[in-house]
């Protein structure tokens, strides 16, 4: 009766998951060209960050892009802001969290997810670009789920871009001088596939000059055919 029980809660789980795909497919699936923002919940209004994340969503928008966040505090909440004083749609990607996350005021598009794999493939697939801002390991978690689906081609190629090079530039180091040159666990190619930049102008010119020139679908083989298989 036991082992009943168990495998019946396994497989109600799986219908649970299946729920969350399709409501997220059937709401997002005519959202049109969006960029998709990450970075911390813990950033607080006013606070530089919280600003930028304000300004960079609000140019994201008069370009003629959605704007997808997480759906909660902090730069969430800036970017949706921004979208919304764009006029742009503004779609929020709630996770339920042991400490409850609150949905933002400023998302008109607002879902919720028990499963994170669920909600990052909400992130990732209506998305022609991503900026990361300054973050936790939540952001960090995002930052390398993207540069990993590009590098292994299972996402198309779309420009990913950190902001904010005081914040980031430790990081990228670190990669450039151990993974790259002191172990090769990532190809020269590699560091290609995101920018760092500081202002949200920047930002906005990378994503619409891809944009213009590869379109919705992006690149599906950025490197070009003679580009050795990455390691997985």
């Amino acid at each position: 009766m036991t082992d009943f029980y168990v495998s019946a809660e396994e497989t109600w789980r799986i219908f649970r998951i299946m729920a969350e795909f399709v409501e997220g497919f059937e709401e997002l699936a005519n959202i049109g060209p969006a960029v998709s923002i990450f970075g911390s919940a813990r950033t607080q209004p006013g606070e530089p960050y919280y600003n930028l994340a304000v300004e960079t969503a609000r140019q994201v928008g008069q370009a003629g892009f959605s704007v997808i966040t997480g759906g909660g505090g902090g730069i969430m909440e800036a970017a949706n802001k921004g979208a919304a004083e764009a006029g742009v749609k503004s779609v929020g990607l709630n996770i339920e969290l042991p400490h409850e996350q609150k949905p933002n005021e400023f998302q008109d598009v607002s879902l919720h997810f028990r499963y994170f794999f669920c909600r990052k493939v909400m992130f990732l697939k209506y998305a022609h670009g991503f900026i990361v801002m300054p973050g936790g390991f939540g952001t960090m978690d995002e930052f390398f789920e993207s540069l990993v689906l590009v590098q292994t081609l299972k996402q198309a190629h779309f420009p990913i871009i950190c902001m904010d090079h005081t914040f980031w530039d430790g990081l990228i180091d670190w990669v450039k001088e151990v993974l790259l040159k002191q172990h090769g666990y990532i190809s020269p190619e590699d560091m290609d596939v995101f920018s760092v930049v500081d202002e949200p102008e920047e930002a906005v010119r990378i994503i619409t000059d891809f944009h213009k020139k590869n379109g919705r679908a992006g690149i599906k083989q950025p490197w070009g055919l003679k580009r050795p298989a990455p390691e997985c």
